[in-house]
């Protein structure tokens, strides 16, 4: 029989101590440092420490790990992170939440210069105005490009935003060459995240990458459809019953107010509404028949109506109603009254 192939001890060890690192957190991430320089490497840790403990290992042992911790803890969907295992992978193992950890991760990430056949993240544009270029064979390269170059007081120029790549378009040893003497740097270094496992689901950064202002939009919204569901059927929380009881309060105001039902609250509209019936009536009689008060009232109505003069098409009940910023006082209507009918 032939003899099982000897497995070294550090790989054994190696194993042990990504099994333990993955049973004693509740999110385990996998990372991609593939690419990732070591002084880079060495401050992103920094910026983890206390936060997360990132272990980069071997592709081969982390799958075994993941297996064993998943099989150890009776957690089976902690095993289809292996699905996610490329490039140079690495176990972050944490207490902060995916979504949290995947933000902390992008805005940790720098700027790298341009290298020839990687894939840019986002759009790459060049942006208007001079360069510190001097005239060379590298502006033929860029006008045979598209990209709007000239020579300006004996400098490269550049006439207006060029987008040169769309995000996920890979970098040709031509653009880098550009990119690299404008100074663009259009790479991230960084810890690029595969995918994140907590409470029995795996996040990938399709679902991590979420845009805050506008899940912050989509809440609000929520929030004023609900309060609004809740105050047009009555249903009283703490957060409506304020606004159900002024609803309410207004609906019998109305009624009150049509229904000629006077009250503390209602005598102001009541009075208001007969004196501007009064008038309307005054406004067709005999000068003569009216006494100085009367007249005064008519003239301020008059120079009210000037001022904000009605569209033709709306009703009388809506000119009317607009008529209460006259500033004839109670006293001077019930005046005119007396004076009318007296």
């Amino acid at each position: 029989m032939r003899e099982m192939a000897h497995v070294a001890e550090w790989k054994k060890k190696e194993v042990e101590e990504l099994t333990k690192i993955i049973k004693s957190h509740p999110v385990i991430a996998l990372v991609d440092v593939a690419g990732v320089p070591a002084y880079p490497l060495s401050k992103m840790r920094d910026k983890l420490r206390g936060k997360a403990l990132l272990r980069v290992s071997r592709n081969t042992l982390i799958e075994l790990a993941i297996k064993r911790a998943a099989k150890e803890l009776n957690k089976p969907e902690l095993e289809k992170l292996v699905d996610h295992i490329q490039g140079g992978a690495g176990i972050l193992a944490t207490e902060m939440n995916p979504f949290k950890l995947y933000k902390l991760l992008e805005e940790s990430k720098t700027p790298a210069p341009a290298k020839a056949g990687a894939v840019v993240p986002h759009d790459v544009v060049i942006p208007a105005g001079p360069t510190s270029l001097a005239p060379g064979p590298l502006v033929g390269e860029m006008q045979a490009l598209g990209i709007p170059a000239r020579i300006e007081k004996g400098k490269v120029s550049i006439q207006k935003d060029y987008t040169v790549l769309k995000a996920g378009e890979v970098i040709t040893d031509q653009l880098a060459r550009i990119l690299n003497a404008l100074g663009i740097e259009p790479l991230e270094v960084g810890l690029n995240l595969l995918a994140a496992y907590e409470d029995g689901i795996v996040y990938t950064p399709e679902v991590l990458a979420i845009d805050e202002n506008e899940y912050i939009n989509m809440l609000q919204k929520a929030y004023m459809h609900a309060f609004n569901l809740s105050v047009n059927t009555a249903y009283p929380t703490k957060q409506t019953i304020e606004a159900i009881i002024q609803k309410a309060f207004l609906g019998a105001k109305n009624v009150a107010v049509e229904a000629g039902y006077v009250t503390p609250e209602t005598i102001e509209e009541i009075f208001g509404r007969a004196l501007r019936a009064v008038l309307l009536i005054a406004q067709n009689l005999p000068e003569e028949l009216l006494d100085e008060k009367t007249k005064e009232l008519l003239n301020a109505q008059a120079q009210v109506t000037v001022a904000a003069p009605q569209p033709a098409e709306e009703k009388v009940e809506e000119a009317e109603e607009e008529e209460e910023e006259e500033e004839a006082s109670e006293e001077d209507a019930l005046a005119g009254l007396g004076a009318l009918f007296g």
